[in-house]
């Protein structure tokens, strides 16, 4: 098992995502480099990811099914963070035709 960490920054420090404080929000996700070895494997990963970065960076309860662009600014660098860490080919080419589509 390998840990990857997903952070999130504070809809503060979203823009500045390259300063990153210790109490930023985090989650550990641990999968298999061998899942990597699939697109299937990769898809999966990268779905998890998005889910937590839904976690860590959270939408404010507005009433409203939209979310704010900071919290949406926070979860597309935490997941790029993730993508980034992993530094797989296969998850960096599910990761760009996402982020492609928007």
């Amino acid at each position: 098992m390998i840990l990857c960490g997903i952070v999130g920054a504070t809809a503060a420090g979203a823009a500045s995502a390259a300063t990153l404080s210790d109490d930023a929000p985090a989650l550990k996700l641990r999968y298999s480099a061998d899942a990597l070895d699939t697109d299937r494997g990769a898809k999966v990963l990268y779905t998890r990811l998005v889910h937590a970065a839904e976690q860590v960076c959270p939408a404010d309860f507005t009433g409203s099914r939209l979310v704010s662009s900071a919290v949406q600014t926070c979860r597309d660098q935490a997941v790029a963070r993730a993508v980034h860490q992993i530094n797989n080919s296969r998850l960096a080419a599910v990761y760009s035709a996402t982020t492609k589509r928007g």
